[in-house]
């Protein structure tokens, strides 16, 4: 038997720590290799970490909401011997060991986490010190071994079933032990019966499926089980307390402790660190954005974009991609002792989701066409608002864009993302008075705000790069120059 320690690894560049969320695993789980034992969060992401070692979890070593740091001990797994590991009792002739199922290739988890099929089977049938039950048929022993005094000899009649008394209730321990892998294995199964569709939906809405009654085959959890499961939910909520309901309480329980930690912790570090380092200057311009509405309308009419969602977002972000190639030094980062102009566009979308606000950014922006830019908006706000965002995607952003429009406000003083020079606020577009030919008529007008680093855009560089920006929102026919 070996005993192996896993460490917090470093998942992104340079992280230092990360807080457990979720154990995916319990002591005495049997895990194989790449199997998920636990869920984190960084200052970047949420990320599954895989176990290195197959074998039984013999302890977890951190608490879940402990932040920890990388290089710490988490998790011991304890590998059993080759006989063990391959299900045979000592001196038995060798097998081969079962293989064990793989996910499916939509995303269904294979049949062994729900108690079926290769993989659970080889399970059920490994060997466990002090639980393994007296089997009425004798066993030969190996040759040259002493008969065991427990086992009856060929001839000896098999003793009488004792039926007040169960198998589990003759040992504590084997009780104890019994009671914790039936746990196991209704937890397991729980989490898991329901189809790909069923569980994101679920995740999105913070259900936990283990908590709706599923009228499925099988015990599976079905469509129609969330939304019933919601709706109840829903109607709960409206009929519970309201949030100043907590006035009554005494006053040291009044106030509600949220820990900072996370994404949302290193947002902050890097805002204070931002607006104390880098000398801001922001500039605002009013946009008649009618046309680019316009050209919206078409692209979402468009064969070539069926099934893509469209939004203004698309085109203010080809804008900044044009915008930006006539104004480099927008595309930078101060060094101090130097500028680094970038000659690649890494734009960033900042994206407000349930763990707080996340930047991830668009590798190599200014290569892609703008199907090509559509989808990856869209690939980008589904994995942001689902948390699973990369460390990968989230460093490496060279210029950012803040939709602060999609909550209906006009606009912002956005903070610059730290490494950059300029961020663009996108406020909402709505009808307003415009005067046309001498004429006042409703336009579809969007305010944008941009903030600057000083030190490297002045005030001249800003005021053209945000001009630039507006001449393709008020034509965007432009882009095609």
């Amino acid at each position: 038997m070996t005993e192996r320690t896993f460490h917090l690894p470093d998942v992104g560049e340079g992280l230092t720590e990360a807080d457990i969320v979720q154990w995916k695993v319990q002591t005495g789980d049997t895990v194989a290799v790449n199997d998920v034992i636990v869920e984190i969060e960084t200052a970047k992401s949420l990320v599954e970490l895989p176990s290195p070692y197959a074998g039984t979890v013999s302890a977890l070593l951190v608490e879940e909401g402990q932040t920890v740091d990388v290089g710490t001990p988490i998790i011991s797994v304890t590998a059993g011997s080759p006989a063990q590991e391959s299900g045979q009792q000592p001196g038995a002739p060798m097998t081969p060991a079962p293989v064990p199922a793989a996910a499916d290739d939509d995303g269904q988890p294979s049949a062994s986490l729900t108690g079926t099929g290769p993989k659970a089977d080889a399970v059920k049938r490994r060997p466990r010190t002090g639980r393994t039950a007296p089997s009425p048929v004798s066993q030969p022993a190996p040759s040259g071994a002493a008969p065991s005094p427990a086992a009856p000899s060929p001839a000896a009649p098999s003793p009488a079933p004792n039926p007040g008394r169960s198998l589990d209730a003759r040992t504590p321990a084997v009780a104890a032990a019994g009671a914790a892998v039936q746990d196991t294995l209704s937890r397991l199964i729980q989490r898991v019966l329901a189809k790909p569709p069923v569980r994101k939906a679920a995740k999105d809405l913070g259900i936990n499926l283990a908590e709706v009654p599923a009228t499925g085959a099988g015990g599976e959890v079905t469509k129609q089980d969330l939304i019933s499961y919601q709706a109840q939910r829903e109607a709960e909520q409206k009929s519970a307390d309201t949030f100043w309901a907590g006035a009554q309480k005494p006053r040291d329980e009044r106030i509600e402790r949220i820990p900072v930690k996370g994404v949302r912790r290193a947002t902050a570090k890097a805002m204070v660190d931002s607006a104390f380092s880098a000398p801001h200057v922001s500039i605002f311009v009013d946009v008649d954005a009618s046309r680019t509405m316009e050209f919206v309308k078409r692209l979402k009419a468009s064969r070539d974009f069926d099934g893509i969602k469209v939004s203004p977002l698309l085109i203010l972000a080809k804008a900044v991609i044009w915008a930006a190639a006539r104004n480099p030094s927008v595309n930078a980062t101060w060094a101090g002792d130097e500028i680094l102009v970038k000659h690649f566009m890494n734009l960033g979308i900042a994206a407000a989701t349930p763990r707080g606000l996340m930047v991830p950014n668009i590798k190599d922006a200014q290569d892609l066409s703008l199907k090509e830019l559509a989808m990856a908006l869209n690939s980008l706000a589904t994995t942001a608002r689902a948390g699973k965002t990369p460390p990968a995607d989230m460093s490496g952003g060279t210029l950012t864009i803040t939709n602060i429009g999609a909550l209906g406000i006009d606009t912002g003083t956005p903070i610059i993302n730290p490494g950059e020079v300029a961020i663009v606020a996108f406020g909402t577009i709505k009808q307003k008075p415009w005067v046309v030919d001498g004429e006042v008529v409703p336009r579809w007008v969007t305010t944008l705000g941009g903030s600057f680093d000083h030190r490297v855009v002045d005030g001249d560089l800003s005021a053209r790069f945000m001009a630039d920006v507006a001449s393709i929102l008020e034509e965007p026919a432009l882009l095609l120059d």
